[in-house]
Order: C-alpha cells, then sequence, then structure tokens
C-alpha cells in the first residue's frame, strides 16, 4: 500500500476505515494536558475534516518512533479493538542495546509494578498486569559511538514499558533508556517497525513496515514527520531547551539559518558547515536599540538579499533579515495560517458553517504585521482588511499578496492605532465572518496609552466582538509567556459575558510542533478560535 503524495510525510495509508502513520520519537501520541502541546493524535484529527472522527487504538510513549494506526469508522474501531483484546494483532519493534544478550532468544514472562516514574518486574504470582515480551537477537550494528546489537522484540501483551523493564531485565538495556540503565544517546532506540492485522472491510491481512533510522538527528526526524519540503522551506529547527539546549533557537529560513541566542558562544554542533548563518542576540531592550543593532548578524556563507522569498504550505511570503528584530513572519503561527488557507479550524468546527468556502466572506486582521494571516484568507476567497500602526509593514503585506497572485487593490490597508479604528468600523455599522487579533504583548500608542496583555486581553477582545457577525469566527492569540492558558481563556470568556454574547464552538490550540512544549520550555504561544453567537 503506497502513501499518496498529498498527505503529511508522516502519514503512510489512508482508506475508508484507516489512517496508518510513522510516529516519530519525541512526539506524544495524544496531549498530556489540555493546554499542552498537540499529540500526533490531535494534530491529525484536527488537521482535515474527514479525519475529525479519528480513534486512538493503541499508543505509543513519546520517545518510542514507529507505526501507528488509528481508526476512522465504527467498523474498524470495533474490529482492531477486538484484535487488539484477543492479541491477534502482531507488532514487531527493533531495539538497540549495548551488551550482548546471552541468548539469541528468549521470552520474558513477568508482573509490572509502577514505581514511581519506572516499572518494575515481580514474579506473576506478585500480583500486578502480566506482561510478556519474545526478543530475537539480529545483528551487530556499527554507528560513530560504538558497536550495538540490534534486537526484534514482539510484545504479546500490551503493557506500560514492558519492552523497556525486560530489556533491563536480561542485562541488556535499550540503548538511550536511562531511565532503565541504559547508556546515554540522542533518543531512545526503540521503534515499532511493523504492525499486521486483519483490516476490517475487506477482512485481508494488512502489513505496514517502517524500519528504524535511530543513527539520524531526532529534531530533523520530528520536523520531517510534519514538514513537506516542496509546501515549507521555513520552520524552527531547535527549540531551546525543549530540543535539549537551553537558549539555544534555531530557524531555517529558506536558503538562509538563523541562530537565535541570548549570548554569543559557540555554534551548535547541529549547524551544518556550509549553511548560510545569521545570529541574532536575543534582547530585553529592543525599544532602546536601533535597527542596524538588533538585526541579524552574517557569521558564515553567503549573504541574504534585502528581501527574500520563503514558501509555507505553499503560500509565497516576503522575509528581510535587515529590519530589526522580527523576519516579516512569525513562524509559530504556521498552522494557524493553514487553518486559514484551508478553511477548517478543527474536527467539527469548519470556518463558515454554511459554507464550504471563504468566497465572498469579509475578513479584519487587527495587528496585521505583514499581513500573513490576510493573505491566506484572501487565497480562500475572503475580501479581507488589514490594520497596523506601522505603514512599512502594511507595504511589506501589500507586497506579500502580489507574491501570491492577489491584487491588494481588491483588498483594503488601513494604517493607524488598532484599538481606536475596530471603534470607528463599529460606528459605521461594519462587521466581518471572521476577526483576527494577535496584537504583540506590549504596546503604546497616544489613543489607547499601553497595552500590556497579560492583563489587558479581555479589555482588546470587548473592543472587537462589536465588529463580529452573529455565527462569525474570533481568532484570539498572544505569545505573553506570563499569560497562563486558564488566565488568557478567563479574560475572553468574562469579555464575552460582558457583551452579552457566548461561544457557540471553541478550539484551543498551542504554537505548532516544531516548536515543542516541554517542562523546561514552556508553551509561549497561546490561542483560541471561537464561533461567537
Amino acid at each position: 500500500m503506497e502513501r499518496r503524495p498529498d498527505l503529511p510525510p508522516c502519514v503512510m495509508h489512508e482508506d475508508e476505515h484507516l489512517l496508518v502513520v510513522h510516529k516519530p520519537s519525541g512526539w506524544n501520541t495524544h496531549a498530556p494536558a489540555p493546554h499542552a502541546g498537540e499529540g500526533i493524535y490531535d494534530w491529525l484529527r484536527h488537521r482535515e475534516a474527514r479525519w475529525s472522527s479519528l480513534s486512538i487504538l493503541h499508543r505509543l510513549d513519546k520517545d518510542t518512533s514507529g507505526v501507528l494506526v488509528f481508526g476512522k469508522t465504527a467498523a474498524a474501531n470495533q474490529s482492531l479493538t477486538q484484535q487488539f483484546t484477543a492479541r491477534s494483532m502482531v507488532k514487531r519493534y527493533r531495539l538497540w542495546v549495548r551488551q550482548q544478550p546471552a541468548k539469541a532468544a528468549w521470552t520474558a514472562v513477568s508482573a509490572l509494578i509502577r514505581a514511581g516514574d519506572r516499572y518494575i518486574s515481580r514474579a506473576t504470582t506478585a500480583g500486578g498486569e502480566i506482561a510478556e515480551t519474545a526478543f530475537r537477537l539480529l545483528a551487530p550494528v556499527k554507528h560513530a559511538t560504538g558497536i550495538y546489537w540490534e534486537l526484534e522484540a514482539t510484545p504479546r501483551t500490551g503493557r506500560t514499558h514492558q519492552i523497556r523493564v525486560h530489556a533491563a531485565d536480561a542485562g541488556c538495556p535499550i540503548v538511550g533508556d536511562t531511565l532503565y540503565g541504559g547508556v546515554a544517546f540522542p533518543r531512545l532506540c526503540l521503534h515499532a517497525a511493523e504492525l499486521e492485522f486483519t483490516h476490517p472491510i475487506p477482512p485481508e491481512t494488512c502489513r505496514f513496515q517502517c524500519p528504524p533510522d535511530f543513527g539520524a538527528e531526532p529534531r530533523a526526524r520530528l520536523r520531517a514527520a510534519f514538514i513537506d519540503p516542496a509546501a515549507t522551506n521555513a520552520f524552527r529547527r531547535h527549540h531551546g531547551a525543549a530540543d535539549g539546549t537551553d537558549g539555544v533557537y534555531l530557524d531555517q529560513l529558506g536558503e538562509f539559518t538563523l541562530l537565535q541566542t541570548a549570548v554569543p558562544g559557540p555554534l551548535p554542533q547541529s549547524i551544518p558547515a556550509d549553511a548560510n548563518l545569521y545570529r541574532k542576540l536575543l534582547r530585553r531592550d529592543v525599544r532602546q536599540t536601533t535597527t542596524a543593532e538588533t538585526s541579524p548578524q552574517l557569521l558564515q556563507g553567503r549573504e541574504a538579499p534585502e528581501q527574500f522569498q520563503i514558501r509555507e504550505n505553499g503560500v509565497q511570503f516576503e522575509l528581510s533579515l535587515r529590519e530589526g528584530y522580527s523576519v516579516g513572519l512569525f513562524l509559530d503561527q504556521r498552522d494557524n495560517r493553514r487553518r486559514l488557507l484551508t478553511q477548517h479550524v478543527a474536527a467539527n468546527f469548519p470556518l463558515r458553517p454554511d459554507s464550504s468556502n471563504l468566497h465572498g466572506a469579509e475578513v479584519l486582521n487587527a495587528f496585521a504585521y505583514t499581513c500573513g494571516f490576510s493573505v491566506c484568507a484572501a487565497l480562500a476567497g475572503a475580501r479581507t482588511t488589514s490594520l497596523d500602526l506601522s505603514r512599512k509593514y502594511l507595504d511589506w503585506g501589500r507586497r506579500n499578496f502580489v507574491h501570491n497572485g492577489l491584487d491588494p487593490a481588491a483588498h483594503d490597508f488601513i494604517y493607524g492605532d488598532c484599538f481606536d479604528w475596530m471603534k470607528r468600523l463599529a460606528k459605521k455599522g461594519r462587521s466581518y465572518d471572521v476577526v483576527l487579533l494577535d496584537p504583540p504583548t506590549f504596546s503604546r500608542s497616544k489613543e489607547q496609552g499601553d497595552f500590556r496583555a497579560e492583563h489587558d486581553y479581555g479589555q482588546l477582545v470587548q473592543t472587537a466582538l462589536p465588529l463580529v457577525k452573529p455565527g462569525g469566527v474570533l481568532f484570539a492569540s498572544t505569545n505573553a509567556l506570563r499569560l497562563e492558558p486558564e488566565a488568557f481563556l478567563g479574560q475572553i470568556h468574562a469579555a464575552l459575558e460582558r457583551a452579552g454574547r457566548r461561544s457557540l464552538a471553541e478550539h484551543y490550540v498551542p504554537q505548532s510542533p516544531d516548536f515543542p512544549i516541554a517542562r523546561e520550555e514552556p508553551g509561549h504561544l497561546k490561542t483560541v478560535w471561537l464561533r461567537v453567537e
């Protein structure tokens, strides 16, 4: 069964009943908490309308890679659940160990009991869940860090950590599994290589295989799961502590690479020697510095032209490395721009309830910056109005329209304070099918004074609500790190209540998955889409 080229790179196969994917190491099967980063299941389920009923039938640990199957229909869910329960579904894993096992093949059977973050084996008579795993030695593997032994593991039960526990019990913990005594490695070397089962309709044997690639750079493999280079060549390659190096951020911007650090220092080893590399120092005093002081500096390779284009989901955007702190596009909003482009917000949440497209729709993009959201809405057929306090950025936005074959004269670009203009538009009786709010964390204007997202976001929403048509969509987003998701949503819900309106549908999303969220690197971007009564 061949993968269709129009699917996300992680999708191996899709038919009427099943979606089969290759999950990379470092991505959860599903979100671990309501406001955490999306798991691969969440990301897929909300991506396409036909995947809205996607069901989880089994799981892989965050650090385990390999084949996952999701059900799309009730028939698939029932059939595969029965096969998992009856243990007729065959799962074969590959793993690396440092020590050569004492036997070429063996079967481990034990009761697993949780002990903090770990599980420990006990005799089957000791109580706990019984776990059974068959192991088979395959061959030695040469790697830059040494010689490892590759094994095949066939779990006959589905207990948490059972392969990891049973490998450690045999004196050969999995490479990278420091929790169970394995040697340090860039990733856990455990991979679900093969899944064999009976297809629900028609009832025929299916086998999906995906070989392991333990030697590949795990951060790159994670991005390769959801970024198609033919459609997108601008994304975050390294996201601080979530990717293992605190304070280091690396963006790929087409042919150019941007390194962002708080202080100068040696280059990360993951940067290719032939990269066209720029460095930007992260500063807190941006408002007290000049454009030249905050612009990235060329470290190696070819100098970027004053303006250059990148592509994102097939859309062309103009960037510049000579315009100060920002390059012209916020990469963490990529999936939200896609939602406008595809006119699909989330499972059971189309952008327009009475139409399959945005043709004839009116979209207001406040704090438009270089008009990335406006371009995507216009490509979907909407007529857009872009508000911003900078003429320079609005002119930049007009060029983004032209780069995508759109006539900027068919759309409105309004220079001025967004708070003031939203009030003026409301007084004129203007209303919109979609209103987009993505303000800076802090701003200052003569008309409105200071705006701080952590305190004033509710007031912003209240100002915008009169412009949202009944049944229209409000997009509210912020990158205010100190504004927790619960408080952010609380401000929005309070504004709705004060305005006498309520939410008919609501979908919260964090930043795109190339900006992974971890305890060491908390999520900064918070977004909610609401259909407002």
